[in-house]
């Protein structure tokens, strides 16, 4: 944690800054939170399209591995944190093959986990009219079938069979020819098009390349302004967004195992860690989880630095690495946007505060209620009932029913004209204190 003396309340990093001096002597509700989408080149599973994943959810068959095999790294980090991860497999792959006889085995999904698939087919020892075939991964048995011919053989989760005949007994047929294939520019824009339709709060880039970057960061912008869908990028070092709809995360942290994760890859967490903060909490000073350092280590004039410059840092604490501050990119500071928007626990309670008015009007009001002064007082209600909550629970303060909300009728005759003032919380994250010594 930063410290020392101050002369003027004007220091960059979270902290304790003490001088010593000596004397003489309802339906207005917040909505939840906690979805994150991540697009990743996997070795198995279903691809091009967004996989829901719950923390805890038995993923060996649809991933082809368990969670804490290194295959899945950043989908066990984005876990951590979200509630639920939108999953896509950036990649289709070449599905693993074999033929014994007339029996082709195929593996289910393109890619090298395929080449870990076995069929092993051997006389049942009970009744000499039929077989066992076996599906074995990485030589453990997942799938078991009785049959007397190849047509009787129904797909698993791993291998679709096909063929016809007589089956023919087999050791163990391996099969072969799986591969990952390569990922393009535009496997990343189906990605984006495909979470489009889905109702998540952050998406993460684990990439370090300049053009995705920015494709990424246009996708957000038209999304916050274009579509009313207030969301957040997690890319890596990439403060040039100048935008709270980007998060920059500067360097990366090492695990108790230690494994090393760069800042590419520690997208996954902050974009889960983000997704999942209520509007009421701030990241700053939040330990990622079994993290044990900080990677690389910046000095005090570089934490300054790249926090000046919109860079989400992680800091060493006590065998700890915590994020030193929750900010986004956004520097263009003028009279009607200024540094406020910068802190991502304000921008959460505005996104907030965006998604759900949109969300109450699109599901009780449009098409439903007059736009007369009976219908707009329901609508204000509304808007009223719901930031009363938010002030509840700390997420905005000072708001006055009385005066910080007007509901009017708009230009048309089909419009309404609404215009709220809310005061964010932030966190306490800088103490500036005199200490006098008698």
């Amino acid at each position: 944690m930063a410290g020392g003396q101050w002369t003027t309340q004007n220091k960059t990093r979270p902290g304790v800054y003490i001088n010593f001096t000596g004397e003489g002597g309802t339906a207005g509700t917040a909505s939840g939170r906690g979805t994150m989408a991540l697009a990743l080149s996997l070795p198995w599973g279903p691809s091009k399209q967004l996989l829901a994943i719950q923390a805890g959810d038995d993923i060996s068959a649809l991933l082809g591995y368990d969670l804490a095999a290194p295959q899945l790294l950043l989908a066990k980090e984005a876990l951590k944190r979200s509630n639920t991860l939108l999953l896509y497999r950036l990649n289709a792959g070449v599905k693993a093959s074999v033929t014994s006889g007339g029996l082709t085995a195929t593996a289910k999904h393109g890619g090298s986990r395929g080449n870990d698939l076995t069929i092993v087919i051997q006389e049942n020892i009970d009744d000499e009219n039929v077989f066992d075939v076996k599906t074995l991964l990485s030589g453990n048995e997942v799938d078991r079938q009785t049959v007397a011919s190849i047509t009787e053989l129904a797909a698993n989760d791993w291998i679709v069979f096909s063929g016809t005949g007589a089956l023919t007994a087999t050791a163990g047929a391996p099969l072969t020819g799986g591969a990952d294939g390569t990922v393009t520019n535009q496997d990343h824009s189906d990605f984006l098009a495909a979470a489009e339709l889905f109702e998540f709060q952050t998406i993460a880039l684990p990439s370090t390349d300049a053009t995705l970057k920015s494709i990424y960061t246009a996708y957000i912008r038209r999304l916050r302004e274009e579509e009313g869908k207030k969301v957040q990028a997690v890319l890596e070092n990439y403060s040039a967004a100048d935008s709270e709809g980007v998060i920059s995360v500067k360097n990366g942290v090492v695990l108790a195992d230690g494994t090393t994760l760069t800042a590419a890859q520690a997208t996954a967490w902050v974009a889960a860690a983000t997704a999942s903060a209520q509007m009421n909490e701030s990241l700053t000073y939040k330990a990622y989880d079994d993290a044990i350092d900080a990677t690389p280590r910046y000095t005090n004039s570089q934490i300054e630095a790249a926090i000046v410059s919109g860079e989400l840092v992680f800091v060493p604490n006590n065998g700890r690495a915590i994020v030193e501050q929750d900010i986004n990119t956004f520097r263009s500071f003028s009279p009607n946007k200024d540094m406020k928007f910068s802190k991502n626990r304000v921008i959460r309670v505005l996104d907030g505060i965006g998604n759900d008015v949109k969300r109450i009007f699109e599901s009780f009001y449009v098409g439903k209620v007059d736009n007369n002064p009976d219908g707009r007082g329901l609508l204000r209600s509304e808007i009223v009932s719901y930031l009363n909550t938010l002030q509840q629970i700390g997420a905005i303060q000072n708001f006055n029913s009385q005066t910080d909300i007007a509901v009017l009728e708009g230009q048309d005759a089909d419009s309404v004209y609404v215009e709220v003032h809310a005061q964010p919380v932030d966190s306490i994250e800088k103490i500036y204190m005199k200490v006098k010594v008698k």
